[in-house]
């Protein structure tokens, strides 16, 4: 394996938009991963999910793991935008990087969790710009933001607004609101003891995707709370074969 760090992927105004390659050492086309970081849309980098795009790498993908533009100073949908730019680069560098383009998975934990959903429920070709996965694993996901008790003032820093005065934009992040039956694969993972993500926060999604007739697993980690729950040992070995059942060609 070996590593390829600071690669500029996007510009966005005056800045650059990194993102770090691990690549196996193989020489043939492969499944590759986009790794997505957490940290409440506002921290965190492309280095926190790190042991994630390692493991993988160890099985043979390719992963990217990214920065994103982070609120206050950037307001949804700065974050999916760069997402969508990084999968828009490995498609057009596939070849450079040994990726098979057609078979692309993402996985993130937290806000990396609600933004690897949102793609996979979002993906689209146009343009010839291609920004669908073809198989999602999410950790501790938010996926619905289209009611909360204190009407989304809590996403103030996020969002620019409250769910009154920025409606389009909670309904543009809930994954959930997007599903349909030709949605990738979706691995979700949960502690059951999770008080910042509660499951039912990420199950909206989960149950939507059952009820389209979409390939959807669930797992619940017993007794964990959220940071915990994004090691669980259990729940990363199966999303990482998760991924790997839905990426690798029959």
């Amino acid at each position: 394996m070996k590593v390829r760090e600071k690669i500029v992927y996007s510009r966005v105004a005056e800045r650059e938009l990194l993102l770090d390659a691990y690549l196996p050492n193989e020489d043939k086309p492969r499944p590759a991963v986009l790794v997505v970081h957490g940290g409440a849309w506002k921290s965190g980098n492309r280095k926190q999910l790190a042991s994630y795009a390692t493991a993988l790498c160890k099985r043979g993908f390719p992963c990217f793991a990214i920065d994103y533009r982070l609120a206050p100073k950037h307001k949804f949908p700065a974050q999916i935008e760069d997402c969508r730019a990084a999968l828009v680069w490995i498609r057009k560098h596939a070849k450079e990087y040994n990726v098979d383009p057609t078979r692309i998975g993402a996985i993130g934990y937290s806000a990396g969790g609600h933004l690897v959903s949102l793609l996979g429920t979002t993906g689209t070709v146009s343009d010839g710009e291609d920004t669908r996965l073809q198989a999602v694993a999410a950790g501790g996901a938010p996926t619905d933001f289209r009611w909360f008790p204190d009407n989304g003032k809590w996403a103030e820093y996020w969002m620019g607004g409250d769910l009154t005065e920025v409606a389009d934009k909670f309904q543009a992040a809930s994954a959930a609101a997007f599903v349909d039956k030709d949605d990738p694969p979706m691995f979700f993972f949960n502690g059951d003891q999770d008080e910042l993500v509660p499951v039912a926060w990420t199950k909206n999604c989960y149950d939507a995707l059952k009820g389209a007739g979409v390939k959807t697993e669930m797992h619940i980690v017993k007794g964990a709370k959220h940071i915990p729950a994004a090691r669980d040992v259990e729940a990363l070995q199966k999303a990482y074969e998760f991924l790997a059942r839905e990426l690798v060609a029959e």
